[in-house]
């Protein structure tokens, strides 16, 4: 035996730790429990033995359909300590969505809240079925998983119009809380609201960081803005974790509440979202600074989320500062390093990184290749920072969520009506962008209530399209390759 097995560890682990350490320090709470940490092991370790009693081995993976609630973190931490992934399904999604997303990663088991049971026995197709709140079993069982193993499944927008499942082991996940932590100055025992829903990172990644730290984890079934404000009150936060839709409610609630607050290290995400003015009206509210950040679900917080704005100090520029954990390069289209002040894609490297999208060896070694993650994301380095120059891989940010535009391309052009269709980015003052679709009509007939149907039955909500503009043919914008010019377009709307 070597000595290096004694310097690894994994998520279980940690938060068992917490639960021998401090037994009775408030660990997680929803509408209907709250949990201490020797409460919450004592219930994580009867739904792994209930786990291990179904037969499920490490590697095995877990779809879970359900909204946030304690029950959802519960099966996440057992199906940790025996090696098992947990697929955090997004049950917004339009059933054929949900039915692939379900089925690329090949279940043992789908477990479902009360409210979505039904759904779940819908897209099983053989799979076995269990209520989220009917898991616990009885007997001892060993934590198995390896750092490697994967622990989360979280799906992303896919550029070829199919979401993508991305792979976050405990390796993964032990960095992510270390990097937030250093970067945000949060303390062991500051708690988080896990507001945003679980198939999310900011529902589920940050709440089992938080477990790790010993901290408080409360748990909202959506934006709540005044059961967010109760936790303000309750618990010091560290990160307050909140989209560009959700700071103006909670900014209106907080003035009629004028709450006693316990504290919060930062606030927010994706200031160039942001209105400036709110910036400063939110951070000056909660006295913490505003997170200048840019990560994604496949990086973690990194590689650019190290930038606080003061409280009340909201300025032009906001360049991006390097992440702590993280190596970044801006390369080129020939694949070498840009000068500083040229624009160049983030290729990124750090322990941060998730482990590649299940099922997807093509996407895994073009988005890999030479041993850097390629983000898609262009940057240029100046003397204020990083400064985000464009999207390689266009992207729609809209309240939060990722959309790309092939995925409500992908509906519209199956529609024989539909003679070409791209999809383009507009600002939006709530949303902080949106989808427009640009259209050209095969049956003239077509109109913009048709459309929005037909998104409606193959789309989640969120990515549905704002607005639609029919075009003709000739109007269209291409390249000498015959391409549309996606950037042409968008001034176009």
């Amino acid at each position: 035996m070597t000595p290096f097995g004694a310097a690894q560890t994994t998520v279980y682990p940690l938060i068992a730790m917490r639960a021998r350490v401090t037994p009775d320090a408030p660990a997680i709470a929803d509408a209907r429990m709250q949990l201490s940490y020797g409460a919450l092991l004592e219930r994580v370790d009867a739904v792994a033995a209930g786990l291990a009693a179904r037969g499920l081995e490490r590697g095995a993976r877990i779809a879970v359909i359900s909204e946030n609630r304690g029950e959802y973190t519960i099966l996440q931490l057992a199906a940790a300590k025996l090696g098992l992934i947990t697929a955090c399904q997004n049950w917004r999604l339009a059933p054929a969505e949900l039915a692939y997303c379900v089925g690329l990663v090949e279940p043992a088991l789908i477990a479902a809240s009360e409210r979505f049971i039904d759904l779940a026995a819908e897209l099983a197709d053989g799979v076995p079925v269990a209520p989220l709140d009917g898991l616990a079993g009885a007997g001892e069982t060993h934590c198995a998983a390896e750092p490697e193993d994967g622990l989360f499944i979280i799906y992303t927008s896919g550029t070829t119009g199919r979401p993508k499942a991305a792979v976050i082991s405990h390796r993964a996940q032990i960095a992510r809380m270390s990097a937030l932590r250093l970067d945000l100055n949060i303390r062991p025992g500051d708690g988080y609201v896990s507001w945003a829903p679980m198939f999310h990172i900011g529902g589920t990644e940050h709440l089992v960081s938080t477990l790790m730290s010993g901290g408080p984890g409360v748990i909202v079934d959506g934006f709540d803005a005044d059961a967010i404000i109760d936790a303000l009150e309750a618990h010091p936060i560290g990160w307050l974790m909140l989209v560009p839709a959700t700071i103006e409610p909670l900014i209106d609630r907080l003035k009629e509440r004028r709450p006693a607050i316990k504290g919060v290290r930062a606030v927010g995400c994706m200031a160039d979202l942001v209105p400036l003015a709110v910036v400063d009206e939110i951070t000056t509210l909660l006295d913490a600074p505003y997170l200048n950040s840019f990560g994604a679900t496949e990086t973690g917080m990194p590689p650019l989320s190290g930038d606080l704005i003061a409280p009340g100090h909201a300025r032009d520029s906001l360049a991006k500062r390097l992440s702590i954990l993280t190596e970044l390069r801006l390369v080129g289209a020939d694949g070498q390093d840009v000068a500083n002040g040229a624009a160049g894609e983030a290729w990124m490297r750090g322990p941060t990184l998730f482990s590649g999208y299940w099922a997807n060896p093509e996407v895994n070694a073009k988005d890999f290749a030479g041993g850097w993650f390629h983000m898609g994301d262009m940057f240029r380095l100046t003397a204020r920072g990083y400064e985000f120059a464009g999207r390689s891989k266009y992207l729609i940010k809209s309240g939060g969520e990722n959309i790309y535009p092939a995925e409500i391309e992908r509906v519209l052009l199956a529609d024989p009506r539909v003679a070409d269709a791209i999809v383009v980015k507009k600002p939006d003052p709530h949303w902080g962008e949106v989808p427009i679709a640009v259209i050209v009509r095969q049956d003239a007939a077509l109109s913009e209530d048709e459309v929005m149907n037909l998104c409606r039955a193959g789309l989640a909500g969120y990515k549905r399209p704002k607005g639609v503009l029919f075009v003709g043919m000739e109007d269209l914008p291409r390249s000498v390759s015959g391409k549309i010019i996606r950037e042409d377009v968008e001034a176009m709307v």
